[in-house]
């Protein structure tokens, strides 16, 4: 949610700030607006909707002269997506742009604000204005930022310019992502690590509650009680190329199509040193150490979760439950004596996950982070971390970052305990084959989402077992993108009531892969054609039936979702395209919640 980038160095800033917002688009955002200094003069563009508004408001950035600026994509919290809402916000000396809820902002208006004359509805503008009122009164730039430090409560990462110090810019953070990107004869501020990676590959970490200062030459960094700290720049392994379409008319069919190319390299970095596959022996002697594993996820990261639940527990024969972050947060249910937690976000930066992280953490247990982001909040603050190793994601609708959590999870389910001999390197090569031949089949997933999406309002994926956890993250998929109603029942629920919403023609997608539940779906199936439903099904080799839409060559039984799936993202993607919809940037959504 919501995107920052910052330039100060010797180049015009506007394009290097334009490019940047660019790349964070994948995040969601309703607005958009940049802020350029020349000396003392400083010069606030916004514009509501796409960044292509604001760019061609200001030519590309060519009518905005300076070399230090901030910019920002914004996803609407507090107030509507409108100019006046959108950011940076000011004062009259400070300019800044926030990612972020000030959960206090109320307290704080009634506080200091009192005579103060707002412009937007925002919490962000607050900030400028208590920066304002602490510099009026006798404190540096310096200490009043440190004053909101200890003032603000909520999430924040902040990019403030101070009209007074034209060589200088500064950025603090707590629990909102933020990176200083650090170069020869420039320093940069981001939300991402891609938003910078054009223009430098060594970062510094920012953690909670510090704040930094940075000039053309270099960057500092303090505490929130004005202490410097010393710390070394990181590389970041991110190719730009990575960060790019190609020849694809969208991210979400070059990440779908990615999938087997990320399975080998997740075989290929697991098994760097002795050609077996492993995985850090601290990580497996504290889960083999714990009684019971809990797995917190949001979203299509929990659908990956929920499938990781049982390979843990059938492959390693570990009790396992898997959670909702946003509930589990809240609302924590009995814990084992002695539990351990794995947490998995694409991002490392999803924000209910970090709220669990943190609980547990003074509660004293083992933390785990499967992430695809090395260096991200969560993998910085967790005990352990595994790298899903599938490059960056960009459209919002995740597809590679699925299968490369459950490759990762089936991995480190069979280095607890392999107690059904499973070879994951062979049947993972398997897989990532298998995946491969799906994705020559493009028209005839579009043909089949032609006939059974077109016009569709709503849409139903039934399967049992396994399949039934793939079909709560196909539904997503294209609910999210093609904004047709969908849900993922188990099969045996439908004549528990579900059935009822079968109409004449209502279109019901089945997904059969495991060998004990095949015929009971397909008496599920007869169920709901018998009531007039439209039927599409999707199974492998082995159980097939002739009439069958689309048929998946088999790999073992515990690794059917990360084929299964496949044929339901081409049908989310093609259903999205023929509906006109913007598939990489779907509506109200963003990729990186960051937010509770």
């Amino acid at each position: 949610m919501c995107g920052i980038v910052g330039y100060i160095g010797n180049e015009q800033a506007a394009p290097i700030l334009l490019e940047g917002l660019s790349k964070l688009e994948y995040r969601g955002y309703d607005s958009a607006g940049v802020a350029v200094c020349d000396g003392n003069s400083v010069a606030i563009e916004k514009a509501v909707g796409k960044l292509l508004n604001l760019s061609d408001k200001i030519s590309g950035g060519d009518a905005l002269k300076g070399t230090k600026g901030i910019g920002h994509t914004r996803w609407a919290t507090h107030g509507k997506p409108t100019k006046a809402n959108a950011h940076p916000h000011f004062s009259e000396r400070f300019i800044i742009v926030h990612n972020g809820i000030i959960e206090n902002e109320e307290a704080l208006r009634h506080h200091y604000l009192k005579d103060t004359e707002f412009l937007s509805d925002t919490d962000t503008e607050v900030i400028a204005h208590l920066l304002q009122k602490f510099t009026d009164s006798g404190e540096t730039t310096p200490v009043a930022i440190q004053h909101i430090i200890s003032e603000l409560e909520g999430s924040y990462a902040l990019a403030i310019i101070d009209k007074n110090e034209p060589d200088l810019l500064y950025a603090v953070k707590n629990k909102s992502p933020l990176l200083i990107g650090h170069g020869d004869d420039f320093n940069m501020i981001g939300s991402d690590a891609m938003a910078m990676i054009s223009k430098t590959s060594q970062f510094y970490e920012i953690n909670d509650k510090e704040y930094a200062i940075l000039s053309c030459k270099g960057v500092e960094i303090y505490t929130g009680y004005g202490q410097k700290i010393e710390r070394d720049t990181y590389k970041a392994e991110l190719d730009v190329s990575d960060t790019e379409k190609g020849t694809y008319p969208h991210y979400m069919l070059k990440e779908i199509e990615e999938q087997p190319a990320v399975i080998r390299r997740i075989l290929k970095e697991y098994s760097k040193n002795t050609g077996e596959l492993e995985i850090d022996t601290k990580i497996i002697e504290d889960i083999r150490a714990c009684d019971k594993i809990y797995i917190v996820a949001c979203g299509t990261s929990y659908h990956a979760g929920i499938v990781g639940k049982q390979l843990i527990e059938h492959i390693a024969n570990v009790p396992t439950e898997a959670c909702i972050a946003s509930e589990f947060v809240y609302n924590m249910p009995l814990l084992s004596k002695k539990p351990m937690f794995i947490f998995i976000s694409q991002s490392g930066e999803t924000a209910d996950c970090r709220a669990v992280l943190v609980k547990v953490k003074e509660m004293g247990f083992k933390t785990l982070t499967i992430t695809n982001v090395n260096g991200s909040t969560l993998s910085r603050e967790a005990d352990h971390t595994l790298l899903l190793y599938a490059g960056p994601e960009i459209a919002v609708a995740s597809t590679k970052a699925y299968t490369a959590q459950i490759a990762v999870l089936a991995l480190l389910a069979s280095q607890i305990k392999n107690t059904i001999n499973i070879n994951l390197n062979y049947e993972l090569s398997k897989v990532s084959n298998v995946i491969e031949a799906l994705c020559t089949d493009r028209d005839k997933y579009s043909l089949l989402a032609r006939d059974y999406l077109t016009g569709a309002r709503n849409c139903f994926y039934i399967g049992r077992a396994l399949d039934y956890y793939v079909c709560l993250e196909a539904s997503l998929k294209l609910k999210e993108i093609s904004y047709i109603q969908t849900e993922g029942f188990a099969a045996g629920e439908l004549k528990h009531g579900t059935i009822a919403l079968i109409e004449n023609n209502t279109p019901v997608i089945s997904i059969i892969s495991q060998e004990n539940i095949n015929l009971n779906t397909r008496s599920n199936i007869k169920e709901v054609k018998s009531r007039g439903a439209h039927v599409l099904t999707i199974s492998t080799k082995s159980l097939s039936s002739q009439k069958d839409n689309i048929i998946v060559n088999d790999v073992h039984e515990m690794l059917t979702p990360l084929v299964m799936v496949v044929p339901a993202q081409y049908l989310a993607y093609y259903a999205a395209l023929q509906k006109g919809c913007d598939i990489d940037k779907p509506r109200n959504l963003a990729k990186s919640v960051t937010v509770e």
